[in-house]
């Protein structure tokens, strides 16, 4: 399947989502840094926020997420453009570490505790940079967590990788889900009710799932009103 980046509009315009996947990025990207799979999943987690997070860009706006834990894998730098080029590396690729409790590459060790810096530049003087405490290393809470305090946008955010045991990315892909402030408690109810159906988004893009089916699969009862791909 073609990397692809969708954005759209669900319930009557209350929520906005974007879906991503970008399984060749993410295979490129390990295969220029020479990642180990937690590497690889840290960064491919990292690349594909970066992209989600690039709503609203225009012109020669950036967005630079900087996940600086004190876990082997060191500082995570990623940035994305208005154009949907991304870029960026993990500071140890070559951390090899044994499988966590759920039986699932341990990134959120890998990480460690620390921060993640979120810097958007839109073409004003200064770039502005929301910072916070990372909450599990595991990529997509740390960004669901800024987004909540430095945006004050209640925000889902799913980002996998699949990676197979001799090492080659087999699936990366993410989504974030943001209600708007005119939201209905029912319809954020009627979603977090839904999460426990659906499966992981790797396992999803390795089953062959467009951005648009993963959309359907995360916000149920709606139409689907598409922005952008």
């Amino acid at each position: 399947m073609e990397d692809t980046l969708v954005r759209a509009l669900a319930y009557n315009g209350s929520v906005r989502v974007s879906a991503v996947v970008d399984t060749h990025l993410v295979q490129e990207a390990s295969k220029r840094h020479d990642t180990y799979p937690v590497a690889a999943a840290a960064l491919g987690r990292s690349l594909s926020s970066a992209l989600l997070l690039s709503w609203g860009l225009k012109g020669e706006g950036l967005i630079t997420l900087r996940i600086m834990g004190d876990g082997p894998l060191g500082a995570i730098v990623v940035t994305a453009n208005a154009e949907h080029t991304v870029r960026g590396y993990v500071q140890e690729p070559h951390i090899d570490l044994p499988l966590n409790d759920k039986g699932k590459l341990a990134v959120g060790q890998a990480v460690g505790e620390g921060y993640l810096h979120v810097t958007k530049d839109i073409g004003l003087k200064e770039a502005y940079t929301g910072t916070v405490p990372l909450v599990s290393g595991e990529i997509g809470d740390d960004v669901a967590s800024y987004l909540l305090q430095s945006e004050q946008t209640p925000s889902l955010v799913a980002v996998g990788v699949l990676v197979a045991p001799d090492h080659p990315v087999a699936a990366s892909g993410g989504i974030i889900i943001q209600a708007m402030p005119d939201c209905p408690e029912e319809t954020l109810a009627v979603i977090e009710e839904n999460l426990t159906k659906v499966k992981p988004v790797s396992t999803l893009v390795k089953e062959g799932t467009s951005p648009e089916t993963l959309i359907s699969h995360f916000l149920p009862e709606t139409d689907i009103q598409y922005l952008e791909k």
